[in-house]
């Protein structure tokens, strides 16, 4: 009987051991969700960054190209191509 009582008690042993792991690693995996979840809204905020640099770049060098060349057509034609987009944009905003 001895036995058995030994080998019963070393199984709950282990299990609490098991079940102690499991809790252990379901927090864990709890904190890298958490963890993921931040760095994915870093990264939104980051591409949100790139895109307003680009923009920025871009209507510099436009800007650029309209002092160097006023009176260049190209230049007349993307200026007025931005201007129906920002229409469009502020014609979207007030719906």
């Amino acid at each position: 009987m001895s036995d058995t009582s030994k080998l019963v008690t070393d199984i709950n042993n282990k299990v609490r051991k098991l079940i102690s792991i499991q809790n252990s690693l379901k927090e864990q995996n709890s904190e890298l969700k958490n963890k993921q979840e931040e760095l994915k809204r870093i990264i939104e905020n980051q591409n949100k960054v790139i895109e307003q640099l680009k923009d920025k770049n871009r209507n510099l060098k436009i800007a650029k190209s309209v002092k160097q060349a006023e009176g260049n057509s190209d230049v007349k034609t993307r200026i007025n191509e931005l201007v129906r987009e920002i229409d469009k944009c502020i014609e979207i905003l007030n719906k």
